[in-house]
């Protein structure tokens, strides 16, 4: 199968005649990839080994020289649930009313088992007490049920934190799922993983990471449906706890790296023998060349770079703890090594999915992405319509405005600053008062795009 031909194909029908009909979807219902998403848990967009020596990635590094990276890819709300509902939905989660990590604390009704009392919870913290919800509602549509209808077989794997039970991924479109739990990180990354011990049963001392690889490659080796798949591995690695492999562990601290900072990087480092593993399973199968592969990540790291200001704890809204590592891998993809420096979003994954899969994403309502087959296809750049916007409700700064090189913070206290992406990706200069006029318009879209999402209400600009 020639996956080029029906990229190309699929493209050139959308682009000529618009929407592909019910009657033409059968000539390439024979042609649909496969699909593997590798999302990982808060790996920082330089926390890998070809932008930063301290980490030892070869098989990521393999798959962006064979792949197609948007250098500048960007969490909508950079924290776990949001960025995985904003993922699952192509929703932005400020449309979605999820605006924080689901907590799981007792004081906002949770009990010990993960589950809540009510659908909303407030942060101490946040200024504007802005309500965030505990779970993500059934009745947004996610992509495994776009995909379900498109004739795929819908595989997860990992962390959730959606939501409990009546929310898990089995009731959002996926066929199974594996090593799912209530919790946003586990309680070790040996066993007992979860406080739950039935949730993945290991008969041995296995490493967490490693448990779910083998589910991974067991599916792979075992799927025999006469239909596509997807594959969602949402790794909880490299969330805390930070427990590295031992051996990894023991790798690291030879080579000079001490406590955390060696347990992060043999963390790292068991997510890339996670995805060598995963890509040999597809070849061994036969059809790593009929499958789309995308890896990404849910927010920046926790620990600052020296390239980019902020991180997952800090400062969150800037490009340390926004920015976010996405590669793209299909034979049918403008070259090898492509590097593309559109601003996208994890938003875009959503219609980017619909369209690959030969669908149409303006079936589906409400969708805040774009489709990057186009760009993916060509590597023109993209172009979009409106800003992207990061949007969380923490603290003091709470959203940013992404619009060509220019990007606006603003605070709930009123406070905003401007920054230009060229040559100050520390954002250190602020140039609100030299540029006033792009200042007040981005502030503007701003104000324009909250009313449309629906939380005005809660805005700090003023």
């Amino acid at each position: 199968m020639n996956l080029r031909r029906f990229f190309v194909g699929a493209l050139l029908v959308f682009v000529s005649i618009g929407p592909l009909r019910a009657e033409s979807e059968t000539q390439y219902l024979e042609e649909k990839p496969n699909i593997l998403l590798l999302f990982v848990d808060d790996l920082g967009w330089s926390d890998l080994g070809f932008r930063n020596s301290r980490y030892e990635t070869p098989n990521i590094d393999a798959l962006s020289r064979e792949g197609f990276s948007f250098t500048q890819a960007y969490s909508p709300s950079p924290t776990c649930s949001p960025s995985r509902a904003a993922l699952l939905t192509g929703k932005h989660p400020a449309r979605l009313k999820l605006v924080r990590h689901i907590a799981h604390d007792r004081n906002q009704g949770f009990d010990a088992s993960g589950r809540p009392d009510r659908k909303f919870s407030l942060w101490e913290t946040d200024p504007a007490q802005m309500p965030s919800a505990n779970w993500l509602d059934l009745e947004h549509v996610t992509y495994a049920e776009a995909l379900r209808e498109k004739g795929y077989h819908n595989e997860f794997i990992g962390k959730w934190h959606l939501g409990h039970e009546p929310y898990y991924p089995v009731h959002q479109g996926f066929d199974r799922q594996i090593g799912t739990s209530n919790g946003g990180q586990p309680r070790s990354y040996y066993p007992q993983y979860f406080r739950d011990p039935n949730i993945l049963e290991t008969e041995d001392n296995r490493y967490l990471t490693d448990r779910l690889t083998d589910a991974a490659v067991s599916f792979i080796e075992e799927y025999s449906e006469d239909k596509p798949f997807t594959l969602s591995f949402w790794y909880y690695a490299v969330h805390t706890p930070h427990q590295g492999r031992s051996d990894l562990v023991r790798h690291f601290e030879e080579k000079g790296l001490s406590g955390r900072q060696a347990h992060f990087a043999a963390m790292v480092k068991s997510v890339d023998d996670s995805v060598g593993r995963i890509r040999n399973a597809l070849k061994a199968k036969g059809i790593d060349k009929n499958t789309v592969i995308i890896f990404l990540s849910d927010q920046g790291g926790f620990f600052e770079s020296d390239s980019l200001r902020g991180k997952k704890t800090e400062d969150t809204l800037f490009e340390g703890g926004a920015r976010i590592p996405m590669i793209f891998y299909g034979d049918s993809f403008a070259g090898n090594g492509v590097e593309n420096d559109s601003p996208v979003q994890l938003l875009d994954i959503f219609p980017t999915l619909i369209e690959i899969v030969g669908g149409n994403p303006e079936e589906y309502p409400d969708l805040d992405g774009v489709s990057l087959l186009g760009t993916l296809a060509t590597n023109e750049p993209l172009g979009r319509s409106e800003p992207i916007y990061g949007y969380r409700a923490y603290e003091d700064l709470y959203a940013s405005v992404r619009d060509s090189d220019w990007k606006l913070l603003a605070y709930r206290s009123g406070k905003t600053e401007l920054y230009r992406d060229v040559g100050d990706t520390r954002e250190e200069q602020d140039l609100s008062k030299a540029h006033p006029g792009i200042t007040e318009n981005l502030k503007e879209q701003l104000m324009q795009w909250e009313k449309k999402m629906g939380v005005a209400e809660y805005s700090g600009i003023q």
